[in-house]
């Protein structure tokens, strides 16, 4: 079905690792399409993090806010999220809104063609010919790539952000949580050096495989990953991070990392992915983060969690310094002003103002 590009057909391209994929998502040597954290490098994440905190102080005034909504006025994204989402919705809904950018949504399959028997990429590749930019959140995994692969074919490509795609990929929290990282840290230095615990559902954690993607950037990190069994991280990226040569420990007793790390990412239970109700048959409690580990976790480290949350971190834990996670999300949105700005090569403007 799909035509060939740079010499490569779909079913070639898919099998390609993750790294091997990222020329295929620039454009004139610049990033076009944002769809998995493989694709990025330690200069890259550096950029991000420093523009990221250019357009925030930018942003605490009016003029800076003025100058901030014309750099792209005029253009359109459809923000196409046929997966629930809420949080992420409207942190790029804002984002583009930051910047100056008009958007329309599809949230629901139900009321577009797609319900006639559509190819769900017939549907996009008509939402393209309306905007500038397609920022999506789809359950099926590697759907994003498929799409931004088979924009590359037209004549007036538009640049694709992945959103969340199944299991397998949520580059722009990822960013965010780099961010995050980098802002607790630099006083500490940096993210070099620290050490990382990833609590809960690691198998089916989207946000988890992501960050993990992005740390092997950075030097000496260490990585706990604490999960019951079943739920433990995929033998895919484990080789990954062998390869890469991040060091690296499965746990299975939260209270035992906890008094050595420089960070907690929890996660919920990530039972829409069940199969056959196995979420039911685990003691998930034994993963939550229990008020009286605020006393053993080191005065620097930070709490993080990719929202939404249920009982794997308590309410009384928010008014705790170290609990980063509502940061994260004020953090994504300025992240992602920063993703688009730089797809449409702003960048340069930011930078001078």
């Amino acid at each position: 079905m799909a035509k060939v590009i740079k010499g490569i057909d779909w079913e070639t391209f898919h099998k390609l690792r993750g790294s091997e994929k990222k020329e295929y998502f620039i454009r004139d040597e610049k990033i076009f399409h944002i769809i998995m954290p493989q694709q990025f490098d330690r200069p890259f994440l550096d950029e991000i993090c420093e523009l990221t905190s250019k357009i925030r102080g930018i942003a605490k005034g009016n003029k800076g806010i003025a100058f901030l909504q014309s750099l792209l006025q005029g253009k359109r994204a459809m923000l196409y999220f046929v997966q629930p989402s809420t949080r992420t919705f409207l942190s790029f809904m804002a984002a583009c809104q930051i910047l100056g950018i008009q958007c329309s949504d599809v949230r629901d399959t139900a009321t577009s063609s797609e319900m006639k028997g559509e190819w769900q990429e017939d549907t996009v590749r008509t939402f393209s010919s309306y905007v500038d930019l397609i920022v999506m959140r789809h359950p099926q995994a590697g759907f994003a790539e498929r799409i931004a692969f088979l924009l590359n074919q037209i004549s007036r490509p538009v640049p694709v952000i992945n959103a969340g795609s199944g299991k397998d990929q949520h580059p722009t929290q990822a960013l965010l949580d780099i961010y995050t990282l980098h802002r607790s840290f630099e006083n500490y230095g940096g993210i070099d050096g620290k050490k990382i615990a990833f609590v809960g559902d690691l198998r089916r954690g989207r946000t988890v495989r992501s960050l993990a993607y992005l740390l092997r950037n950075y030097s000496d990190v260490t990585l706990y990953f604490v999960a019951p069994p079943e739920l433990q991280l995929g033998e895919d990226l484990k080789e990954y991070l062998r390869e890469q040569q991040v060091a690296f420990e499965e746990m299975d007793r939260l209270e035992e990392v906890i008094p050595s790390v420089d960070a907690v990412y929890m996660t919920r239970i990530q039972d829409e992915y069940d199969e056959a109700g196995e979420s039911k048959r685990i003691d998930y409690s034994a993963y939550y983060f229990k008020k009286e580990y605020l006393k053993i976790l080191p005065p620097n480290a930070i709490i993080m969690h990719p929202l939404p949350r249920r009982d794997e971190i308590p309410v009384e834990i928010d008014a705790d310094k170290r609990a980063m996670y509502w940061r994260q999300v004020r953090n994504g949105m300025w992240v992602r002003v920063t993703l688009i700005a730089t797809i449409f090569l702003k960048d340069k403007d930011i930078k001078e103002y």
